[in-house]
């Protein structure tokens, strides 16, 4: 026998329950070895004790209490969530994307359906950014054209127009953004760099909508909306390849697209645009843009800069300021705005100036959101938030007041 009281064997070691235990405790008991084939005895502290004769397990003791210890080919494996050892397989499939388009092919995940493209390539021309295409709306409804038939369905055009560039544009912008989009914690969700569409065919799919789309610019209005169209596509493209990485000018780049969707409205509709006007759409713009990125800024903390380069050249009280900056010019141009407007159409000019008023209070209440950190993307915003929203249908109703009482 081992010459220790026998109740203090829990101390030594662990046994696993079942017939094996109850064997082995027996005949330390008898001072036998226990009946197990296929085992070879080693001498320990405590007696013969049982050993696998491949040597897949070994005990460590330490007087008192003991542990298990895994085989050396597995103690420095990394683990997954569910114990099981994370192998390359794991580490590619995890760097890939959950439906396995290895980055950078042009190919998707193996297991990726036909109907699963195509559903990607749908999520990935963003519907929901649409509601920015609404700008087309913005010149001709304030110069009171849109109960006329033809500036109506030209203003229709333009935005439909407008909808399909603008979703050719993101299907490349994600195609050219897929590595750092991984590294994201929501963008990586994407389907371009989750691997469900293919980088190429985003890619082509997006450059054909923008032909098309810069095409059917110049049928619907001519030069003029063409021209609009067509810098609005250069800009983005070039903001896709290299001027998202240069700070300030990639925040004018991004503000400069909504400038170009408002000035598009008032070419399909041949409507002059007033100074004013533009002055009111490119800082309320840079407002939006600017909160965009503070609010990028806030999440992504000291992996900002692996996702976005600009990033990196930002402080958060530089984007504070920008934002404050934006926000009084917007807030003011458009008071100039509106008194211009009452001046010349003076039968609406009560309601001009009290639109002014649910105009703060949506500045106000959008700066408020980008301050929660809900700005990251400026459509969710907009369409997420009710009290948002009654702020806005009050300022178009008294606005539209306006023009229409005038």
């Amino acid at each position: 026998m081992s010459g220790r009281p026998r109740g203090q064997r829990a101390a030594y070691r662990v046994r696993q329950p079942g017939p094996a235990y109850d064997d082995e405790v027996q005949a330390e008991d008898r001072g036998t070895e226990p009946p197990h084939s296929g085992r070879a005895t080693v001498p320990t502290l405590s007696g013969p004790v049982s050993q696998q004769s491949s040597g897949a397990r070994r005990r460590e003791e330490d007087w008192g209490t003991s542990a298990l210890v895994r085989p050396e080919k597995d103690a420095g494996a990394p683990r997954t969530d569910a114990g099981a050892p994370r192998t390359e397989g794991h580490k590619k499939r995890a760097a890939w994307g959950p439906h396995g388009g290895a980055p950078g092919s042009g190919s998707g995940g193996e297991g990726t359906s036909p109907a699963a493209v195509m559903a990607g390539l749908v999520r990935t021309m963003r519907p929901r950014q649409w509601v920015k295409n609404v700008l087309v709306l913005a010149a001709p409804a304030a110069a009171g054209v849109l109960t006329r038939t033809g500036p109506l369905l030209a203003t229709a055009a333009a935005f439909a127009v407008f909808c399909a560039v603008a979703s050719g544009l993101y299907l490349a912008n994600d195609a050219f953004d897929a590595e750092a989009d991984r590294q994201h914690p929501k963008k990586r969700n994407r389907p371009v760099a989750a691997g469900i569409v293919p980088r190429r065919l985003a890619l082509v799919t997006g450059v054909v909508m923008v032909a098309a789309g810069i095409g059917a610019s110049f049928a619907v209005a001519g030069t003029g909306l063409g021209l609009v169209v067509g810098l609005y596509a250069a800009v983005t493209l070039a903001y896709s390849a290299w001027l998202k990485h240069e700070p300030v000018v990639e925040l004018a780049a991004v503000a400069s697209g909504f400038v170009f969707r408002a000035i598009a409205g008032g070419e399909a509709a041949h409507v002059p645009i007033s100074h004013w006007f533009l002055i009111v759409t490119s800082f309320g713009s840079l407002f939006m843009v600017t909160g965009k990125r503070y609010a990028e800024y806030m999440e992504l903390g000291d992996e900002r800069s692996a996702h976005r380069t600009s990033l990196a050249g930002y402080t958060k009280g530089f984007l504070a300021s920008v934002r404050t900056m934006a926000a009084a010019v917007t807030l003011t141009a458009y008071c100039l705005w509106a008194f211009e407007r009452a001046s010349q159409l003076p039968g609406g000019a009560a309601f001009f100036e009290l639109s002014i008023l649910p105009f703060g209070l949506a500045i106000l209440r959008y700066a408020l959101l980008l301050e929660q950190g809900k700005g990251g993307a400026p459509e969710e915003v907009v369409l997420g938030d009710r009290r948002l929203q009654a702020i806005g249908a009050v300022w178009a109703l008294v606005f539209a007041l306006g023009v229409y009482a005038g």
